[in-house]
């Protein structure tokens, strides 16, 4: 059984006295282990979707299931606390906090604290080998060094599914093929189902199978 799938999801947004479809009736599946990068032109619906999948927007019909239960009958936070690791575009780190301090933020909304999340932290900053950044502030890190901060972030509290938005947008050449090979390794050792929202062509070599999207709708 697909640890992610949805069926027949939909989501309108009121402009003024319009409605305006952005979804229309999307069927998706995910599997342990399985990386899907999910292509499409901007505006196609892409991070709608993917921001449905990671619990963040609800749609307006259809259903989400995650681990074999509907999400509707859980609590949103629970979800994503237990459930989905997000790695987003813009990073979003705090800037006050170092790499280490970030991904411990993360691990205590997930309800791990103290020792524990100090250990849970230091093993996936070094996973990402930033095991000797793990004291700089986001401003004294480059841009491949904050991603990977938000990769750790992501991955730590061991979620089954991660959910990634353009993660190698910022990024060079170089140190974006490290960023995917990093993914392709955990999703593969680790077992977890990864989605990658993407308009970059490298994120094929690493997929098991790419998904369009275009005017709202899979392809």
């Amino acid at each position: 059984m697909a640890i992610l799938h949805t069926r027949s999801i939909e989501k309108h947004f009121q402009e003024g006295r319009e409605v305006v479809p952005v979804l229309k009736g999307i069927d998706f599946d995910v599997d342990r282990g399985e990386i899907v990068a999910l292509e499409g032109p901007s505006g196609s619906g892409k991070t709608t979707f993917l921001s449905i999948l990671g619990c963040i927007l609800t749609p307006t019909s259809g259903e989400v299931v995650i681990e074999g239960t509907p999400v509707h009958e859980k609590r949103l936070a629970e979800v994503r606390r237990r459930s989905l690791g997000f790695v987003f575009q813009q990073f979003n780190l705090f800037p006050s906090l170092t790499a280490l301090e970030n991904v411990e933020y993360a691990l205590n909304v997930k309800g791990i604290k103290n020792r524990d999340a100090r250990v849970e932290a230091e093993r996936v900053i070094e996973a990402v080998g930033l095991g000797d950044r793990q004291h700089f502030l986001p401003r004294e890190l480059s841009g491949g060094q904050k991603q990977r901060v938000a990769i750790a972030r992501a991955l730590a509290g061991s979620a089954p599914i991660l959910l990634a938005d353009e993660p190698t947008a910022n990024l060079d050449t170089q140190v974006g093929t490290q960023v995917l090979e990093l993914f392709r390794a955990l999703a593969k050792q680790e077992n977890r189902a990864l989605v990658i929202v993407t308009h970059d062509p490298k994120v094929r070599t690493i997929a098991d199978r790419v998904v369009k999207i275009q005017d709202g709708a899979l392809v």
